[in-house]
């Protein structure tokens, strides 16, 4: 009888022990299944971007690289019409993030129109529409010119005949910024011309030039981009419609024609329209363009 009993408790305890082997070789088939394919890609790719996007974008790369860990980004951040002109004499660059579509107008020969001026830099079939932005007006805490929004802003700037009486901080021509900025001044009937011969305009090279002019109090207010904004923490008075700005403030993005490392660059481009990048941009207040 014990004989019995102990070959039964054998068969048992080896049908137990079959299974759970058989359990552990299914799950560890299920995991390596599921585990994400080790990327292939290697090299260095040049990003050149807005300087907008400084914040969001670092935090991006950050995340493309750990996917990617044989593959080094180079950021560079600027104006985009700086940048623009970088590419356009030479400089190494495999993808370029412009905050207006002027500046990549400039160097695509397929989209440029009458703002095209020469060589053709962009890749043929890579250019996409990523972003929106917006425009915002923000005020220096040692200001006390009481501007609040688009009204008083209007009227603090008509009374104001100097510099002593009121400073307005704003991007120069060539920046994105810069051009948006003209379009409100425009659209609130406020002369751009005979406010720079009054003295009271203070011109910035990139967005986050015009937002340190205003911060450090050497401006009593400036316009910059929403996104800037929110990472500086700063909290804006006023924020521009599409009428105001002359419509939508859309990043286009693109792999340059000379990328040297066009797998990883088309890649990247690809990684910053994905979820994972979009959960960034719109963190600090970026809108998803809808794709078309």
């Amino acid at each position: 009888m014990k004989k019995k009993i102990l070959t039964l408790g054998l068969v048992l305890a080896m049908a137990v022990s079959m299974t759970a082997c058989g359990t552990k070789t299914e799950t560890a088939a299920s995991a390596e299944a599921s585990a994400p394919a080790e990327s292939t890609l290697s090299g260095t790719i040049n990003v050149f971007a807005a300087a907008s996007m400084t914040e969001s974008l670092d935090k991006v790369i950050a995340e493309f690289e750990k996917e990617n860990p044989n593959v080094d980004v180079v950021a560079t951040y600027d104006s985009s019409g700086t940048l623009k002109t970088q590419i356009a004499s030479g400089a190494d660059c495999d993808v370029f993030i412009s905050a207006a579509q002027k500046q990549m107008n400039a160097i695509d020969e397929e989209k440029g129109g009458d703002a095209y001026e020469g060589t053709n830099f962009v890749m043929p079939g890579t250019r996409t529409d990523i972003l929106e932005n917006k425009c915002v007006l923000i005020t220096s805490p040692a200001s006390d010119k009481k501007i609040t929004d688009w009204d008083s802003f209007q009227s603090a700037i008509t009374s104001a005949k100097s510099s002593s009486d009121l400073i307005f901080a704003m991007g120069n021509a060539d920046v994105p910024v810069g051009k948006y900025t003209s379009a409100i001044l425009k659209s609130l009937n406020l002369n751009e011309e005979d406010m720079v011969k009054a003295g009271i305009v203070t011109y910035g090279s990139n967005v986050k030039e015009v937002l340190t002019t205003v911060q450090e109090g050497t401006a009593d207010c400036g316009i910059v981009y929403e996104t800037d904004a929110f990472s500086a923490g700063v909290t804006p008075v006023a924020t521009a419609d599409t009428e105001l700005t002359g419509g939508p403030c859309i990043y286009p993005a693109a792999v340059m024609a000379n990328t040297k490392n066009e797998e990883a660059a088309k890649a990247f481009l690809e990684y910053i329209q994905g979820e994972k990048a979009m959960k960034e941009f719109t963190a600090v207040g970026f809108k998803e363009v809808a794709a078309k």
